[in-house]
């Protein structure tokens, strides 16, 4: 992706011998990623399935595929014996973890290295070393790496807890002390938030990582996540592949990454380098992984290891010409780095944008569904796509809501972020909730352009939730003269010329629209006034319409018209998706699409997934903003709070159900105010 290709490794990779075989412990993007390098290198792959994914893309690509169990990832990618033994049944020599599930699971390691399996990764010790995030502290400060004042002791009692939370101070941070991801952490802003935080906080560490243990550090208010990317060999070589920011997050996950962090000096950078090397040759670290550091100014502080390959490691791809994965097998067959730190050269500028199947505007509570169209931007130019889905899968809850990675290279940090601009625009999926347009929002922020970055950026900077006047008019404009369109085609109207009114609906509000052919285009009647519009239309595929908007004021065509691309797909339900560059919208054709929203919204399910855990029972008062159920989707918890104040009646659901999305989940009956109990006794 640079000028020399993240495909094409350095010659002295050439001569490396390779696995004949592996096998990847993984699913999705990251298997299909690892499927392309061993590919190119002539190492046959093998893949695992669960019963969601049996027709998945990864399971198609690789060489052989083995079925390993139901979807639940503790019946299937969690289940370190089965993995074994289909390494053992189809011949793999190694094993790789991918990232997630059981990547960074010391257990795991040592029981391939036990049945004679490699791991590509590091060893068993050293995974051990840094899962636990209170030890890595502790190995780190002794190694002379900065790290921030916080708790890592082993003492985990809520006594222990809170006094330490005292000793710290408020903001402070909950983590997991082993495992990432933004599992099993919470940001606390004062002491009566502390205890339910921490409750949270191990629920979600139990489930993620079988361990609960917690550390508490000093929260600083206006951080930047920059990270270092590390590779060893077997002789404790180590080297620094340049850094990366990650400071756009959302539930302390990341969603857009670059390389290398903009406006850092480059002492700065030096030492991180260093430090992050430091940090490996402690633990006598093996094979990939990335230093992450907390930075405050010109300081920085040490705030994990993650001893896996990165989600976001394409964009060190791009500016240093490398192959990691192809570093990886190298590395776990055997080689020694393929370069010293003086022949690494970093150029130009890479971005990634991580594309989740969630609603912005609905807190990013994740979707799940059936993916009914998909267009990619095309993969030529710097443009690159990660991705493990087709059109036609279904997305289910069981696993990381992640659906692709884009990812793009330029010259510059500016040429960049345009090429990803527009890679996100002709980017367009129909038929579950994805992130598109908040990406598309956040990329083409002016803070984001300047590098105003910190990992508070998207709570200052938040999805829009509701279209401006512009959008909204086109948004209707192009939906009734689609329909209008297909009308036509389909000789369901009476003659051209004849007006033509519909009602169309956008999030349940009704807009009454007529539209009368003139001799330029349409004069369309809309609730806030006339004006003239046309849809040059220029591409037809399955009923889907592409073409070139135009509207202008009341009479004619003007010099203040608005123009815009735009394509329309007709979706099930008498629904329509509408594309536009830099936003998308979805509408009804009909009100029987409309799901009702009445005062029991705020006790139905938010989206697919399971029952976590029932904090109340039935016939118990609470109030308002009490914690009432805990689901959890695509490995991420959250939480059913009481709407206002009143009696728990019944509770639909246990503890381990699953829930479809919309379902109600227990029936309340709110409290009457006291100016009410007292009309209700003066009757």
């Amino acid at each position: 992706m640079s000028k020399n290709s993240a495909m094409n490794s350095d010659n002295s990779l050439q001569n490396v011998k390779h696995f004949d075989k592996i096998l990847i412990a993984n699913r999705g993007e990251i298997a299909c990623r690892v499927i392309r390098t061993a590919r190119k290198l002539g190492v046959r792959t093998v893949a695992v399935y669960s019963d969601a994914d049996y027709q998945a893309l990864h399971k198609t690509l690789a060489d052989e595929a083995y079925y390993i169990g139901p979807s639940p990832a503790q019946k299937s990618y969690l289940c370190s014996d089965k993995l074994i033994e289909v390494a053992k049944q189809s011949g793999a020599q190694a094993v790789h973890p991918g990232y997630g599930f059981l990547s960074e699971n010391a257990d795991f390691a040592l029981a391939c290295h036990d049945a004679g399996i490699h791991f590509i990764g590091p060893g068993h010790e050293a995974i051990r070393a840094m899962g636990s995030k209170s030890e890595a502290k502790t190995l780190m400060e002794k190694a002379g790496v900065p790290i921030c004042p916080g708790y890592h002791g082993s003492d985990q009692s809520d006594e222990t807890l809170n006094l330490e939370a005292e000793r710290i101070g408020y903001p402070l941070m909950v983590k997991a002390a082993l495992g990432g991801g933004g599992k099993g952490m919470r940001i606390i802003e004062h002491h009566d938030q502390l205890q339910e935080g921490l409750q949270a906080a191990r629920r979600e560490a139990l489930k993620s990582f079988a361990d609960d243990h917690l550390l508490l550090e000093s929260y600083i208010t206006q951080p930047r996540h920059v990270e270092v990317q590390i590779f060893f060999d077997h002789n404790n070589e180590g080297v620094y592949l340049f850094d990366r920011d990650c400071s756009l997050q959302r539930r302390h996950q990341k969603v857009i990454e670059e390389a290398p962090a903009p406006d850092l000096s480059d002492a700065m950078r030096k030492s991180m380098g260093e430090a992050a090397v430091s940090a490996g040759k402690a633990i006598q670290y093996r094979g990939a992984g990335t230093v992450e550091f907390l930075v405050d100014g010109e300081r920085f502080y040490f705030m994990e290891m993650n001893t896996r390959l990165q989600v976001e490691h394409p964009v060190t791809e791009a500016i240093t010409g490398q192959d990691l994965v192809e570093w990886q097998l190298a590395i776990a067959a055997g080689a020694s780095l393929p370069l010293t730190q003086d022949q690494l050269q970093c150029h130009g500028h890479a971005l990634e944008a991580r594309i989740y199947a969630e609603s912005p505007d609905h807190d990013f509570l994740p979707s799940s569904g059936k993916i009914m169209n998909l267009q990619w931007p095309q993969a030529v130019d710097h443009v690159r796509i990660d991705t493990g889905i087709r059109q036609g899968d279904y997305i289910s809850s069981h696993y990381d809501p992640m659906l692709a990675k884009l990812v793009v290279w330029a010259e510059n940090r500016e040429s960049a972020i345009d090429k990803m601009s527009r890679a996100l625009s002709d980017y367009q999926q129909a038929g579950l909730s994805d992130n598109r347009d908040f990406l598309l929002h956040l990329i083409n922020e002016p803070a984001f352009r300047e590098a105003g970055l910190s990992t508070h950026f998207i709570d200052q900077h938040p999805p829009q939730i509701e279209l401006d006047h512009d959008q909204l008019r086109m948004s209707l404009i192009a939906g009734a003269l689609y329909q209008f369109h297909q009308s036509q085609y389909e000789g369901s109207l009476p003659a051209a010329s004849a007006p033509s009114q519909m009602t169309l609906f956008l999030n349940q509000q009704p807009y009454l629209i007529s539209l009368e052919k003139v001799s330029e285009g349409f004069r369309v009647s809309l609730p806030d006034g006339y004006c003239q519009a046309d849809i040059h239309w220029y591409e037809a595929e399955s009923g889907c319409l592409s073409g070139q908007l135009l509207i202008g004021d009341h009479t004619e065509f003007s010099s203040t018209q608005l123009t815009s691309q735009c394509r329309v797909l007709p979706l099930p339900e008498a629904r329509l998706k509408i594309f536009f560059p830099h936003f998308s919208v979805e509408l009804c054709l009909s009100g029987q699409c409309l799901t009702a929203h009445d005062g029991s919204e705020a006790m139905s399910a938010p989206m697919n997934g399971t029952v976590s855990s029932v904090m109340v029972s039935e016939g118990q008062q609470v109030n308002a903003g009490a914690p009432l159920m805990v689901m959890e989707a695509m490995k991420m918890e959250h939480t059913i709070h009481a709407p206002c104040g009143g009696m728990i009646e019944s509770i639909f659901y246990k503890e381990g159900d699953r829930v479809d999305a919309g379902s109600s989940l227990m029936s309340f009956q709110e409290a009457l105010s006291k100016g009410t109990k007292e009309n209700e006794n003066a009757a």
